[in-house]
């Protein structure tokens, strides 16, 4: 941070982006492994990634409370008033996208009692570009790259298109087979939830170019321009 005067201050600014980026990497790891538990058939990986919620949350209390604590003792100004903002906002984003994790392997665990319905193949490419989006989320929002946020929100619409052809494959299954409509529903909400994760870390890249540039872009609003 710039221009501070007060040490002390910063080092409580650097222990946050810690915390923060602690979390961040639990996130993304339960993203992971949700996915590959998916692919592997492996219920006992999806068990151990719902075992994690719990740390999740206790880190998104513990921001949440550091960034309060820092808004009522520091009485911050400026670009450090919008960082710690920022932090409250990304812990909460954080947060739902472990529990998206967890409604992952719920289903995961759920699909592994049947024969597989169809190869995945679109899910991974979906779980992949959702897990680039939140590894570059946090990234920009370390840097403090606006451009590097941009780049997410972009990525957005790969997410969506994805989604879309995946419902619109699993449908198309599930129009011909009947019997396989629980696990076409199943499918469906997967893809659904990784999704929404790739929607929270646009939310979280939204964040950051505001906190940078003071430009808000959500709901529609202009993106950088190049």
């Amino acid at each position: 941070m710039q221009g501070h005067t007060d040490t002390h201050f910063e080092e409580e600014l650097r222990d946050l982006k810690a915390e923060i980026l602690k979390m961040g990497a639990i996130v993304e790891e339960m993203i992971a492994r949700s996915t590959q538990a998916l692919v592997a058939r492996d219920s006992h990986m999806a068990e151990e990634v719902m075992s994690q919620d719990p740390e999740v949350n206790q880190l998104e209390m513990g921001i949440d409370e550091r960034c309060l604590q820092l808004l009522a003792l520091r009485q911050p100004a400026a670009s450090d008033l919008r960082f710690i903002i920022l932090g409250l906002k990304i812990s909460k984003d954080l947060e739902r996208m472990g529990d998206l994790s967890v409604d992952i392997c719920q289903q995961v665990t759920q699909l592994n009692l049947e024969p597989q319905l169809k190869p995945y193949q679109d899910l991974p490419r979906l779980a992949a570009t959702a897990q680039r989006m939140v590894k570059q989320a946090l990234d920009s929002f370390v840097k403090r790259d606006a451009e590097l946020a941009n780049q997410v929100c972009e990525m957005d619409d790969e997410a969506d298109d994805l989604k879309d052809q995946i419902f619109q494959d699993v449908v198309t299954i599930m129009q011909k087979e009947t019997e396989a409509a629980a696990r076409g529903v199943r499918l469906i909400l997967v893809a659904r939830h990784l999704e929404r994760i790739a929607d929270h870390a646009t939310n979280i890249a939204e964040e950051v170019i505001f906190m940078v540039n003071g430009k808000d872009i959500r709901h529609g609003g202009a993106k950088l321009r190049h």
